[in-house]
């Protein structure tokens, strides 16, 4: 019995752990679509004037690995010439922001 007790409790733990789990699409609903659509295409009116790459096309998607769009959730992204495109998303932790990525990773076409 008391080797079963501790078992049992590390299995509840973790089922509550998978229940809190980041939900990666409602996070990007939350966080992103606002400018790059909940698609991914940069359709919105701000995605448009920011001129945002196609997040859903497979050529941009190839152009970025995970490492780098996580990178551009938690720090932000700047251009070429230092100038700020986007800011960094506050809040997230590191496995809500590894599930939006998991997410990004889901509108490729």
């Amino acid at each position: 019995m008391k080797r079963i007790l501790p078992v049992i409790v590390l299995g509840l733990l973790g089922s509550a752990v998978a229940s809190f789990a980041a939900d990666g699409a409602s996070i990007w609903g939350d966080n992103c679509a606002k400018c790059h659509g909940p698609t991914g295409k940069g359709d919105t009116t701000i995605g448009k004037k920011l001129k945002i790459s196609d997040l859903s096309s497979a050529d941009v998607q190839a152009q970025f690995t995970d490492e780098r769009a996580f990178s551009a959730v938690k720090d932000g992204y700047t251009d070429k010439d230092g100038r700020m495109r986007m800011k960094p998303v506050e809040g997230l932790s590191d496995d809500d922001i590894k599930a939006v990525v998991a997410h990004l990773r889901t509108l490729k076409q």
